[in-house]
Order: C-alpha cells, then sequence, then structure tokens
C-alpha cells in the first residue's frame, strides 16, 4: 500500500518540481524534539515523553556533528522548554531549512476492566436484596511496539500551500519567483506542495528501512493532519520511535543505547535520503 501511495503521487508530481524543490542536497535539518515544560506528552510507567524525546534529538544532532558536518543542524529546543507548535513552524522557515524532522513517541489508549468488590444491601420493593459494588481499573499497558513515521495528510494542506506562498523566495532559491498577483503562481504553490510530500514519503521510508534493519517493527509510513508538519515551507516528517506504554519499549526508549540506536536509525534514513538526491 506504501509503495503505491509513493508512485501515485510521484507520477502526479512533474520532474523538474521534484528535482528543483528545496535544491538537490541537504545542508540544513531542523530537529524538532516533541512536546517539553508543561506539555508531557504521553506517559509511561516510570517517564514522560517529552524527555525521551529531547534525548533522541540531541543524540542525533551529535551524529550529524561527528559525521556529517555538512549539514548544519537547527534544535527547536535543546531544553526542558515548550516552544508553540508555530514557533516550530517559525525556527524552520526562518532558518531556510531543507527538511523538518519531529521526533515523537507512540502510546495507546486506556482500557478498562471492571473487578467485583463485594455487594451491599439496599431496599428494593420493600425488600433487602444484594447489590454488586464494582470498581474500574484503568490499564495503559500493551504489548503493541514498533516505529511509524508520519507525513503530512491532505486536508491540512492549503495551510502547507500558505506557508510555501510566504516563504516563496526560500522554497524557489531565488527572490520574487513566485508573484502573487500571477494566476498561475497558485498552480506553482501547489505543485510545490505536492513535490514536498512525495518528498516526504521518500524520507519515511528510508528512516523505516533503517529501523527495520535494526529488528524493529516496520509499521509504515503514513499520512496524518499533523500542525506540527503543515507550517513549515519544507519537506517534514514525524517519527514516532516507540510505544511509551509498552514497559519493554519504554525501557529501552529510557536508555543509552536505545537512544543512541533510534537517533542512528533516523541519522542513517536522513543520510540515503540526501544521497539520492545527489545521484
Amino acid at each position: 500500500m506504501r509503495t503505491k501511495l509513493i508512485l501515485f503521487i510521484l507520477l502526479l508530481t512533474p520532474v523538474h518540481f521534484l528535482l528543483s524543490a528545496k535544491g538537490k542536497t541537504i545542508s540544513k535539518v531542523v530537529l524538532d524534539a516533541g512536546h517539553g515544560g508543561k506539555d508531557i506528552g504521553a506517559q509511561g510507567a516510570f517517564s514522560k515523553e517529552k524527555d525521551i524525546t529531547l534525548g533522541v534529538t540531541m543524540k542525533l544532532g551529535k551524529i550529524f556533528a561527528d559525521s556529517l558536518k555538512s549539514v548544519q543542524v537547527v534544535y527547536t529546543r535543546t531544553t526542558d522548554s515548550y516552544p508553540t507548535l508555530q514557533d516550530r513552524h517559525e525556527i524552520a522557515n526562518q532558518a531556510n531549512a531543507d527538511l523538518f524532522i519531529a521526533i515523537h513517541v507512540n502510546s495507546t489508549p486506556f482500557t478498562y476492566t471492571r473487578v467485583l468488590e463485594g455487594y451491599k444491601t439496599v431496599k428494593r420493593h420493600h425488600k433487602n436484596v444484594k447489590q454488586p459494588i464494582y470498581r474500574q481499573i484503568r490499564h495503559h499497558e500493551t504489548k503493541r511496539s514498533g516505529v511509524e513515521t508520519y507525513v503530512l495528510g491532505l486536508r491540512r494542506n492549503g495551510q502547507k500551500e500558505s506557508a510555501i506562498g510566504e516563504y516563496s523566495d526560500n522554497v524557489s532559491g531565488e527572490s520574487g519567483l513566485l508573484n502573487e498577483n500571477d494566476p498561475q503562481t497558485a498552480i506553482i504553490i501547489a505543485q510545490y506542495a505536492q513535490t514536498f510530500l512525495s518528498k516526504s514519503i521518500s524520507l519515511g521510508g528510508k528512516i523505516q528501512e533503517q529501523f527495520g534493519k535494526q529488528g524493529r517493527p516496520d509499521l509504515g509510513v503514513k499520512q496524518m493532519d499533523l500542525e506540527v508538519l503543515a507550517g513549515s515551507a519544507m519537506p517534514g516528517v514525524l517519527v514516532e520511535v516507540g510505544f511509551i506504554t509498552n514497559v519493554e519499549e519504554e525501557t529501552y526508549l529510557n536508555s543509552e543505547k536505545g537512544q543512541q540506536e533510534v537517533a542512528l536509525a533516523i541519522f542513517k534514513g536522513i543520510r540515503a535520503y540526501k544521497a539520492d538526491l545527489e545521484k
């Protein structure tokens, strides 16, 4: 299904836009550690999403600094702070970045079981009857595991196009190339948005492939109408690096080894995507 989606988008997208949009290489990447500060994100048995995302993000930035010095890293946060989603867009757009990478941790919904605790006697129709007493127990643990990557859903495409129009100089690489008074500008912006989506899918696939090579379950590349991806005038993905509600994965994601391996998989995926652009 994922391959069919990629091919469908590629067939619709003009070749010259695929080659030109944001250039033929990657020189600047924005790394966005999800949540932060008062927004803790998902919560596991002993940890918070905001701490895991920051740990992975900082390790990923260090890998770039050590292994791919030609790529500049821009962070949306490096401490336990909370930039708004609009702040994160603005950081990426002002930096004129080539990619936006958001790092998050997955979770599953609560489930409930009802436990019989005893009985109480109540009057009903002038008779004493026993009425059961139940207590509801909330569960948040799951056996589900693995990694999935999201690209922007189509319902937020208008917001993406607005960002492209606002930062058209960044996108085209030439000042004034997109003239808002030209009727064809809307068509050109739509083509850029389509190109960014196809590139995001390609990047997501390469990141997922690297996680698969590590032996992590590959849950695929999916589309979702995510605000954090909609306001940036560039390709972008959101990587859910595991399930905090799975105790084994939570332990792994809080370990130095786990965070380093997660960061390395994302790095290798970006590097492979960069190499394809430069062919």
